[in-house]
């Protein structure tokens, strides 16, 4: 073929064409009726500008395909979970189980191809999903791999460890694709790790940066930990993806909770950066700002709830800004340019285990509920008043939505000696409830509270959509559309088990689609057309 004639084929190329794969920039703005990255795109607000589906026609939302999961005999005992939420990109979507990648066709649900990575142990409590670049597709694995796959066939391209697996790290998180970076965070407890973030070249999987989460002597912030020791094995993992403004190229991540856990002795001070949103350079890994909404965390709140990033008016000034539900029962509002907190209020009414908040708008931590031999009852749970389950930010009503547990435990003290190690204590389960809540991001009041009617803790991810619509799950396994300004239920459907992801939605031949992960299946909803 001639170079004329090439041009010309290349001129005829449909704009959007698969061949072209899916660039970086495009996941700033989605293409309408797509969901490029875990959350939709980077803002983390899981708000869909799709209005088919709305409240005068969902109740005749009616189910379009199921697909079962089969994984063969492998490491997770007690059945796989899909946690992960797909992504939608050229009419295909994108999921993962713990060592396993599906495409499938979503107008059909048929299976495209199944890729399973053979594994050599690790901790299989999930996975959130995958990150793609071009025509690549990323995964990580519970033996803290990073696997790249053609998007296209599911071919294997490379893996490259990302942890080590004798330590007991394990890899949750769906990757983060910005710009030539692919976004990689690492999990574990046991063995008192240090945590950290790293940008993977997606040609290779090389480190570009890697961004630890406790600093190392004589670096800002080592004055929060006692010694050297402390700051080598105290935590601050990342295993859930973080949030990205494209403007001010800040990247948003949560950190988890130190460790020992429940066992402070050895770790007296804030120890940052766990329990932290840090804001990064994404092309440099350099901190530029952070906010630390568990100082000297006793109680295993992890702080990698999603950064949910939107501009609105506060204190009679345009912001730009970030909002955090965090699993301490906390809802904090900064400033997402600087790091100023602008609002901190509990979305947990009956939360117990601090004194109030300081001036930089932290909760201080009341002494009297750090976990003791005899046990102290406290509210929430380990558990936490939320978890890993995303919330939504709608920008029609202006309200942030977020999937509840109000819990209590008695927290105990076992290892009393001076330097503990690993879980240092454990909590005991009294009572649990689950809700989702309607908060107002100016005041941190709450606007509605749902409560189901269950003692259960179980809770699930939240979509919000230009339908006026909100979607989630309750623990009785129902799908279940709510009125977003009032918190009325308008509709709801029956799974084989809880929701188990966060729900998302896409458009394809004109029609949406409401897509959820409920156990081993994958349900795809859509209104039927006459």
């Amino acid at each position: 073929m001639n170079l004329k004639a090439a041009a010309w084929l290349i001129f005829l190329l449909p704009v959007g064409m698969p061949a072209q794969g899916l660039d970086p920039a495009a996941i700033a703005k989605p293409v309408p009726g797509s969901w490029p990255t875990y959350n939709g795109d980077y803002s983390g607000k899981r708000f869909s500008p799709l209005t088919q589906i709305d409240q005068k026609n969902v109740r005749d939302l009616r189910l379009a395909w199921i697909y079962h999961i089969e994984t063969g005999p492998g490491a997770m005992p007690f059945g796989p979970q899909i946690k992960s939420t797909p992504l939608e990109v050229d009419g295909i979507l994108y999921f993962t189980v713990p060592d396993n990648a599906w495409a499938v066709d979503a107008r059909t649900g048929q299976e495209i191809w199944h890729y399973k990575w053979e594994t050599k142990g690790g901790i299989h409590i999930g996975n959130r999903g995958v990150g793609i670049y071009h025509d690549w597709l990323f995964f990580e694995t519970p033996d803290n791999h990073l696997v790249s796959l053609d998007r296209k066939t599911g071919k294997f391209r490379w893996a490259v460890e990302i942890a080590d697996l004798n330590l007991e790290y394990f890899s949750t998180p769906a990757p983060l694709v910005i710009n030539n970076h692919v976004l990689v965070g690492v999990g574990g407890d046991s063995l008192d790790d240090p945590g950290y973030l790293e940008a993977r070249d997606p040609e290779t999987g090389k480190v570009q940066w890697h961004f630890n989460t406790e600093p190392r002597p004589g670096e800002p912030g080592a004055e929060t930990w006692p010694d050297a020791q402390s700051m080598e094995h105290g935590g601050g993992m990342t295993w859930l993806s973080g949030t990205y403004d494209a403007e001010l190229n800040l990247l948003y991540w949560g950190t988890g909770n130190p460790n020992p856990v429940h066992a402070p002795q050895s770790r007296k001070g804030d120890n940052l950066y766990t329990c932290s949103i840090v804001a990064l350079n994404p092309d440099t890994g350099k901190l530029v700002w952070y906010f630390q909404p568990s100082p000297h965390d006793t109680h295993d709140w992890d702080n990698v709830e999603t950064p949910v990033l939107f501009d609105a008016d506060i204190e009679g000034k345009p912001r730009k800004l970030l909002a955090q539900a965090a699993r301490n029962g906390y809802f904090f509002v900064l400033d997402r340019t600087t790091g100023k907190q602008l609002v901190t209020a509990p979305f947990d009414p009956e939360l117990n285990w601090s004194k109030g908040v300081n001036a930089q708008g932290q909760p201080i931590p009341d002494p009297a509920k750090e976990p003791k031999t005899d046990g102290v009852l406290v509210n929430p749970a380990s558990g936490g008043a939320t978890n890993w389950p995303p919330p939504s930010f709608d920008p029609q009503t202006g309200l942030f939505y977020v999937s509840s547990s109000p819990s209590y435990s008695v927290y105990y003290l076992t290892d009393t000696s001076e330097h503990p190690e690993g879980y240092g204590g454990r909590d005991s389960p009294v009572w649990a409830q689950s809700a989702l809540v309607a908060l107002d991001p100016k005041t941190g009041k709450i606007r509605w509270r749902h409560i189901y009617p269950e003692e259960s803790d179980s809770i699930s991810g939240v979509l919000t959509t230009a339908g006026n619509l909100l979607f989630t799950g309750d623990p009785s396994g129902n799908v279940i559309a709510f009125d977003p300004e009032a918190g009325k239920p308008l509709w709801h459907a029956r799974l084989t088990s809880s929701v188990t992801n966060g729900p998302m939605s896409y458009e394809l031949d004109g029609r949406q689609y409401l897509v959820v992960g409920a156990g081993d299946s994958l349900y795809a909803f859509t209104v039927s057309q006459h």
